[in-house]
């Protein structure tokens, strides 16, 4: 099964669009190893996702441990949902064969982020695995991404004219549908930039988006779900980490975990039923 069969597998069973960031943060978390943790986690929680996303970072900090720990998770979380490595991996063709090696198989990821910044060479080892998703960044929800992404280009892309001055990230979707022909490319697009959101699904309407951005960064769930979503109310991974996984501090964190997953859920799957004011 792909990465994107599987992801509607899941969401389906589970009726869900949500993903959990599996972030441990050992100043946060309420006296147990990051494995144990991160077990209780998935316990409360795998009937109210459609996927689990590790960020890296979290694990590297580690050091050999961490890493052990990044594996066993991988392999704990049920087999019908999958895992995205969010590493936001890019380097040149040789080097990123080898990180894409090291997350699909060494790992066993479903899907990974990956900065398209270097260009086609350096995201081709990664989607040529056609089982596995590859989300690369676009519009990412950090205050910085005005820095770079929206800077104006004049190339003729986003279905624009040549000359037709637009902003970089819509280079980044456009090119990513270009390259999208086994069908396993998504994009980063973060819910603290809705218009954009919206504008990215109608020039990508079949593509999967990662929607980071909600809870702590202050992203509007409700524009995320109406916006992000295709035209049957799919394809759209809406992430969140520390508003659930640090819902409480203390030994019950497990159950209020589960508590705050399974509202966010439901709260998606309201503003997804409830139609856009005209």
């Amino acid at each position: 099964m792909n990465f994107v069969d599987k992801l509607s597998a899941a969401s389906g069973k589970n009726r869900s669009l949500l993903c959990i960031g599996l972030d441990p943060d050992p100043e946060l978390m309420p006296g147990v190893d990051l494995l144990q943790f991160n077990k209780a986690i998935i316990d409360a929680t795998a009937d109210l996702v459609c996927a689990y996303k590790p960020n890296l970072a979290f694990y590297e900090a580690q050091g050999i441990e961490g890493l052990s720990a990044l594996k066993q998770t991988v392999d704990y979380i049920p087999d019908m949902i999958p895992v995205i490595a969010d590493g936001k991996r890019g380097d040149v063709g040789n080097t990123a064969r080898v990180y894409a090696q090291a997350l699909f198989v060494t790992f066993g990821f479903d899907a990974a982020t990956v900065s398209p910044y270097l260009g086609h060479d350096s995201i081709a080892p990664f989607i040529d695995y056609a089982d596995k998703g590859v989300f690369l960044l676009c519009r990412t929800s950090n205050q910085g991404a005005l820095d770079f992404q929206s800077l104006v280009c004049t190339e003729s892309s986003g279905g624009g004219q040549p000359g037709e001055p637009v902003p970089l990230f819509q280079v980044v979707a456009q090119r990513a549908k270009e390259w999208n022909l086994r069908g396993n490319i998504g994009l980063v697009v973060g819910a603290t930039y809705p218009q954009e959101l919206r504008l990215i699904r109608r020039l990508c309407p079949e593509m999967v988006l990662l929607i980071p951005g909600i809870g702590a960064q202050g992203g509007d769930l409700a524009s995320a779900a109406r916006y992000g979503t295709d035209e049957r109310g799919e394809r759209a991974i809406i992430s969140s980490s520390r508003q659930i996984l640090y819902a409480s501090r203390g030994k019950d964190f497990a159950l209020a975990a589960r508590r705050a997953a399974q509202a966010l859920r439901d709260q998606i799957n309201h503003h997804l039923s409830v139609p856009p004011a005209s």
